[in-house]
């Protein structure tokens, strides 16, 4: 089978879905993944892969952040990091996810 013929992934949402579509080689509208563009996310996930990490609670804060940012108004993502004893949001977080705002 082709990846011209692969079936599209079942689902775009959830954190899974990109993972997997690039595990099939084929993007949300059926088109294949160019190899370059595959082989260059491979390169660079697998430095990642064994980058030493500084701690679960830092990474999880990073990634409530990032990700937090673009569904949570300022306030009130800031208010919840608090009330789960994470650090606030910093100024230069807030400059660069909410543009200085």
């Amino acid at each position: 089978m082709t990846s011209e013929n692969k079936p599209v992934a079942e689902s775009t949402t959830g954190a899974d879905a990109i993972d997997v579509a690039i595990a099939q080689g084929i993007d949300f509208d059926g088109s294949p993944i160019p190899e370059a563009k595959l082989n260059l996310y491979n390169q660079v996930m697998g430095l990642e892969a064994g980058r030493q990490r500084s701690g679960v609670s830092n990474t999880m804060r990073s990634r409530i952040v990032r990700i937090g940012a673009k569904h949570i108004a300022q306030d009130e993502l800031n208010q919840m990091l608090t009330q789960a004893d994470f650090a606030p949001l910093k100024e230069k977080e807030i400059a660069f996810y909410y543009g200085g705002k």
